[in-house]
């Protein structure tokens, strides 16, 4: 007897926070689930859903686990935010069930977000990711690098940030670019001493961008 043919389960990028960023084909992958995976707040975007959700914290464990147990024989649409390529639930979904078991929409990060507020293009830009935890030190060779994009997460990131920031050292302009296309986003520039000490959404990019290419 043939194998049943499993449904893939759907990763889909939600844009980085405003419903008016949900791409048409993240909302048609929501209207054929029949289980929503995904933060709370990813959830709340879909409340005309009649689908099982899932809310997802900090056991991921037990998302990976929900989803496994559900997936022979239902539908299901994970619910990312941003970009499912950068730094999201997509990579232990992907490691956990591979990635020809997986359709990934992809949607807008927070770093195009960011980027797009100061009209500049991210092509050259390093990233790094400080949103779960600090990176174990500042990487090698950004001093000088024209663009730098953190996504902070969390207020303890900035002390982690403001080492970069003499790491990296003098010619910078630095963003703090907060709860992007939300109702309360606010970009504003910041001084390396402001970093320890300012509080920050836990939504938050920052840029640096060296001074000469802003001119």
């Amino acid at each position: 007897m043939a194998a049943v043919k499993q449904h893939p389960i759907i990763i889909a990028g939600c844009g980085p926070g405003s419903p008016d960023f949900l791409a048409p084909t993240v909302r048609r992958a929501v209207e054929g689930a029949e289980v929503l995976v995904g933060a709370r707040r990813l959830l709340d975007l879909f409340p005309e859903s009649a689908a099982e959700k899932i809310a997802v914290g900090a056991d991921v464990e037990q998302a990976l686990r929900a989803i496994d147990e559900r997936r022979s024989d239902k539908k299901i649409v994970v619910l990312v935010t941003g970009d499912p390529g950068l730094c999201s639930l997509a990579r232990p979904v992907v490691d956990r069930f591979g990635r020809d078991a997986c359709l990934v929409i992809p949607g807008v990060s927070s770093v195009q977000a960011a980027f797009a507020r100061l009209g500049l293009d991210w092509t050259d830009a390093r990233i790094i990711d400080a949103h779960r935890e600090d990176p174990a030190a500042v990487p090698e060779g950004l001093r000088g690098v024209a663009k730098i994009a953190v996504l902070a997460g969390r207020q303890e990131a900035f002390r982690w940030v403001a080492g970069l920031a003499e790491a990296v050292g003098e010619g910078y302009r630095i963003y703090a670019c907060e709860d992007l296309t939300l109702p309360g986003e606010r970009v504003r520039e910041v001084g390396k001493e402001d970093l320890g000490v300012l509080r920050f959404s836990p939504r938050c990019v920052v840029l640096f961008i060296r001074e000469d290419v802003l001119r």
